[in-house]
């Protein structure tokens, strides 16, 4: 069984690789820019898709390593890995491109495995010691896009539906407000009010940029609107607001997490089983402490029937926020097969 592989990351926003092994993990990563639409938005979705299959396989340590496991963030069939859609790269397209068999075209002497992003990240968060007393993880991705994936770590089964689906949370029905008043905001895919239209990367600019219209004021005084007027860029503002507890990151914050702990009540109302929910994602691991406890806030306030209320620590012990590295897992993935 080969030990050794070339790891391939393709997120939204940059595509990253290294190379990995069994016993010394990931290492030296490099990173560029992943084609998108929102890069080129004179491209059609096919040139897009050519373009990403041709830079892939164009990546040097490609030709070094025949086994090359990829982590994609798409919405994909897990029996076959046909990619359905990924709104963050090809928008509102949704018809299904088979990305392993133009892998296979272009270089037939790869071995190519390619999985879900939130899965390759789940199979790395299983083996590290966040999860070694527990037998069934959801992990949640926070970021340019936003999944779930679940695992028992006892059968080794990632249940999928007819499709090949699971978690596809991101484009989930949503609601939010912002000091009261509903807010309703496109999601990349082009529909209305999904959980990604709020609480993505870019979901929360949108919604920094509509506090921002309605409450001109309240923006124009506050740690998070000067540190953006000096010139910081909206993360790190954010981030530095939301430190030296600023009232608008803070309501800002509680508008994009709520629509997010809609989805994790109705998880673990429905599914008691889950010994831990690990939220991950450039997102949520940037923000840390203030997401989870954003999250707990609102499953406090508006949580479990009678749970929330007698045993909430039940809950909170249950979700932490934490890194998950995709490289990591499409190396396992690429080496022992993903766990289906």
């Amino acid at each position: 069984m080969t030990q050794t592989a070339t790891v391939i990351d393709i997120g939204g926003t940059h595509m990253r690789w290294a190379k990995w092994s069994a016993d010394k993990g990931v290492g030296t990563r490099k990173s560029i820019t992943t084609p998108s639409f929102h890069q080129h938005p004179d491209m059609s979705v096919q040139q897009l898709q050519q373009r990403l299959v041709k830079t892939i396989t164009e990546i040097p340590a490609c030709d070094q390593d025949k086994t090359v496991g990829i982590s994609f963030g798409a919405a994909m069939n897990h029996r076959n890995a046909t990619v359905y859609a990924s709104a963050p790269l090809w928008g509102a397209h949704n018809v299904p491109f088979d990305l392993q068999s133009e892998l296979i075209r272009l270089r037939p002497d790869v071995k190519w495995h390619v999985v879900n992003d939130v899965t390759a990240a789940l199979l790395h968060v299983i083996t590290t010691p966040l999860c070694a007393q527990d037998r069934k993880v959801m992990l949640v991705t926070i970021s340019t896009g936003i999944a779930a994936r679940t695992i028992d770590r006892t059968t080794r089964h990632i249940p999928f539906d007819s499709c090949g689906l699971q978690g596809e949370i991101g484009h989930l029905p949503a609601t939010t407000n912002l000091d009261g008043e509903a807010v309703h905001l496109l999601c990349d895919c082009g529909e209305l009010n999904h959980l990604s239209s709020f609480s993505s990367g870019r979901g929360i600019a949108r919604m920094a940029d509509l506090f921002k219209v309605r409450q001109p004021q309240q923006w124009a005084d506050s740690m998070l609107g000067r540190t953006i007027e000096e010139g910081n860029n909206f993360e790190q503002a954010f981030i530095k607001a939301l430190h030296t507890n600023d009232p608008v990151a803070k309501a800002l914050l509680r508008a994009v997490t709520l629509p997010v702990a809609d989805v994790l009540r109705t998880a673990l109302c429905l599914d008691p089983d889950l010994d831990k929910i690990v939220i991950t994602g450039g997102v949520a691991v940037s923000l840390g402490e203030h997401y989870r406890s954003a999250i707990l806030e609102h499953l406090r306030t508006a949580g479990l029937y009678l749970t929330s209320h007698l045993d909430f620590d039940w809950i909170a012990t249950r979700i932490v926020v934490a890194p998950a590295d995709c490289l990591a897992g499409a190396g396992v993935a690429a080496t022992f097969g993903a766990w289906q």
